[in-house]
């Protein structure tokens, strides 16, 4: 059973993905986007956690761990491309 407790958790987690995909259309350099973009997918990696957590799934974790290597990879690729690629 989900408590009050628990709606208003998602119901943050779901308005701070919210605020940082305003942020990702409205960056004004490359770096405030790729900072979107990470804070994006912790915040997605997190849903993913409480998700497994309340369900009682532990592949769920598994899911959220690879999830969050890749989007560890993808923001340093990101990285490297803004700071201009191999010199």
């Amino acid at each position: 059973m989900i408590s009050y407790f628990d709606w208003i958790l998602f119901g943050l987690l779901g308005m701070g993905t919210f605020m940082t995909f305003v942020r990702l259309l409205k960056g004004r350099t490359p770096a405030d986007r790729a900072v979107a973009l990470d804070g994006m997918t912790l915040i997605t990696t997190c849903l993913i956690v409480l998700i497994a957590f309340f369900e009682g799934r532990s592949m769920l974790l598994d899911v959220a761990l690879v999830y969050a290597v890749l989007s560890f990879l993808g923001v340093l690729a990101l990285a490297r491309f803004l700071d201009g690629g191999l010199r």
